[in-house]
């Protein structure tokens, strides 16, 4: 007897092998989008049973056409590329993997910070280009006894907060939605964001992009946090104003940046955060290493197997 219909929106996988072994058992069909356009969407999910998706944007006006779909497994951890409001309309039960990766972007966030600290790229770009000399790269603080600001203390950065202090820093955290005993469990100050901003030699933005925390990080947050203060970002974008991270880069107020994502992916090249010695760009890849990918597929696509069958999912989301 032929399984359900599941349509796949996009990928950027080698291949989609452990999401198939994950439902197998349903026997299905699967449909692959020539795009992520919307037309080209519809014309293989108008009338699937589920939809498997990465990065398209599965708008109010692309669900609202969709006539037998009863799930959408989101590959990743965040979900502003649904519109879960229709969705719930819909009753199309909609899952996401939110642990999926902690561990690599937490590595990816330290990594960022101990390499801007340490001038690694810098030293390195000197040395390749024959240039053997200290004093091209100071000054370089000493780690321990800095302060690490976390915003936000999900998953992530309770993953991140151990790292650092094992390099002896402080690690202080803002997220109004934290439990105080979470805060106490990993021996981290909970703070508010002026605080956190006035306070922190290094902030790491771990929050979720929603309306109020679009552009949290702004010209008004750069001008509290202290002179010369790096930034990390292994979260989204649009979290931080770049514009106005340009402008405290050019005045010194903002001493560096490591960036995992950007606004608008892929960056543009003429972006006027390319070609600085205290910007470090990596292209949105803080997510990966194959057992994270193995386990995205798996986990999302097990949930997806669940729903059609008539079960829970193990990581619903709803509006």
């Amino acid at each position: 007897m032929a399984g359900p219909v599941i349509a796949v929106t996009d990928s950027v996988f080698p291949s989609l092998d452990p999401a198939k072994a994950a439902l197998a058992k349903l026997n299905p069909t699967y449909r692959m989008s020539k795009s992520a356009n919307a037309e080209d969407i519809l014309a293989v999910a108008k009338d699937a049973d589920a939809i498997l998706v990465t990065y398209a944007k599965l708008t109010r006006e692309i669900l609202t056409q969709l006539t037998r779909c009863k799930a959408i497994g989101r590959f990743g951890l965040g979900v502003d590329n649904i519109d879960l409001v229709a969705a719930k309309e819909k009753g199309i039960a909609v899952n996401y993997v939110p642990d999926y990766c902690i561990r690599e972007v937490s590595d990816h966030a330290m990594a960022l910070l101990l390499a801007l600290i340490r001038k690694i790229p810098l030293s390195n770009k000197l040395v390749q280009g024959g240039r053997w000399e200290m004093p091209a790269v100071v000054p370089i603080r000493r780690i321990e006894g800095t302060v690490l600001g976390l915003v936000g203390f999900g998953h992530i950065p309770r993953l991140v907060a151990p790292k650092a202090q094992a390099f002896g820093m402080k690690v202080v955290a803002y997220d109004p939605f934290a439990k105080p005993d979470v805060f106490r469990a990993a021996g981290v100050e909970s703070v508010d964001f002026d605080t956190l901003l006035k306070t922190s030699d290094y902030v790491s933005v771990h929050a979720p992009l929603l309306p109020a925390t679009r552009g949290m990080m702004n010209a008004a947050a750069f001008a509290k946090m202290k002179k010369g203060a790096y930034i990390i970002n292994t979260a989204r974008g649009p979290l931080i104003d770049e514009a106005a991270l340009v402008a405290a880069l050019d005045s010194g107020q903002i001493g560096g940046a490591g960036l995992d994502v950007v606004a608008v992916e892929p960056l543009a090249k003429d972006s006027p955060l390319l070609g600085r010695d205290n910007v470090i760009i990596s292209p949105h890849t803080a997510f990966y290493s194959i057992e994270a990918l193995e386990e995205l597929q798996t986990k999302c696509a097990s949930d997806v197997a669940r729903v059609l069958s008539g079960e829970k999912a193990v990581y619903p989301i709803s509006a």
